[in-house]
């Protein structure tokens, strides 16, 4: 049953960041994804210290924020400093995480939250983190009801919004001729990449929460030319790399997250090779012709 609940918590997760990920591939902004991830270390840090518990909710809250300022100061240094995009992205992600790393040193190093396992995770712990009722029931794992609500919200989102997030990725500028306001849809994607990214903190970490923002969607890019079958295909990419990755880890009997964002490696470069306009494909119909 352990081995049920590592798999489905890691294809919750895998789906939540892929939805979101078709979004920042095609906005060109993939590496806004390993910013936030690591800047919203900060906010974590202070939503513990003013709420004093690591309730996820307060954690999320926090997360955001930070999220939220993150791109805020990316824009800025971008367009007032008239920094490039990259410079822009490095010199923030890097402030915010220094910052971020010093405050738990400082205020809660004698607390379960610190730099391992925000950076790292461990999804072998799922299984022993439970919802226990007052009368003894056992509901199961709590990251798996958390990574469940935040794929329920995402998907309610991107459904709710689908449109406007469609204008302003594809055509910000019509987008923008139509009364549609390009920034704050910005952001508030940038709101749900943080909450998505710090829900994942405590199963695969900030560095590997990267992988699977970027891999699945990347991967799902080379596959199709249309943006609905695009997304699906990103979930389905991301669950098949958590169900193979998982057994890779158990045959290896090595890191479950680090497996599963090695096979979604994996299965970017088999898209990159045999993929419709895939460079054997390419090869194939140029030998044909």
């Amino acid at each position: 049953m352990n081995d049920f609940y590592i798999i489905l918590t890691a294809s919750l997760v895998s789906a939540s960041c892929a939805l979101l990920g078709s979004f920042l591939i095609l906005r060109r902004m993939a590496m806004v994804s390993d910013a936030i991830s690591h800047a919203v270390l900060p906010g974590i840090v202070i939503a513990f210290l003013v709420s004093g518990s690591r309730d996820s909710l307060t954690m999320l809250i926090g997360a955001g924020a930070i999220g939220m300022f993150t791109t805020f100061l990316i824009e800025f240094f971008h367009k007032k400093a008239r920094l490039q995009t990259d410079a822009s992205i490095g010199v923030t992600f890097t402030w915010l995480f220094a910052i971020g790393v010093v405050m738990i040193s400082l205020f809660a190093g004698k607390v379960d939250l610190d730099q391992d396992c925000v950076l790292y995770g461990e999804i072998a712990y799922v299984p022993l983190d439970v919802i226990i009722t007052q009368s003894g029931i056992n509901l199961g794992p709590r990251a798996l009801y958390v990574s469940g609500i935040i794929l329920i919200v995402n998907l309610l989102f991107i459904l709710l919004s689908y449109r406007k997030l469609f204008l302003t990725t594809f055509d910000p500028a019509f987008a923008s001729a139509i009364g549609i306001s390009v920034t704050l849809w910005h952001y508030v994607l940038m709101g749900a990449v943080s909450m998505t990214t710090v829900a994942s903190f405590e199963s695969v970490g900030a560095i590997l929460v990267v992988a699977l923002l970027i891999a699945p969607a990347a991967t799902a890019y080379l596959l199709t030319d249309n943006f609905k079958t695009m997304l699906l295909l990103a979930c389905l990419a991301g669950i098949v790399a958590s169900i193979t990755g998982y057994y890779l880890s158990v045959w290896l009997d090595g890191s479950i997250a680090g497996a599963i964002a090695s096979m979604n490696g994996v299965l970017f470069m088999l898209a990159l090779v045999f993929a419709p306009h895939g460079i054997l494909t390419k090869k194939f119909k140029a030998v044909v012709h």
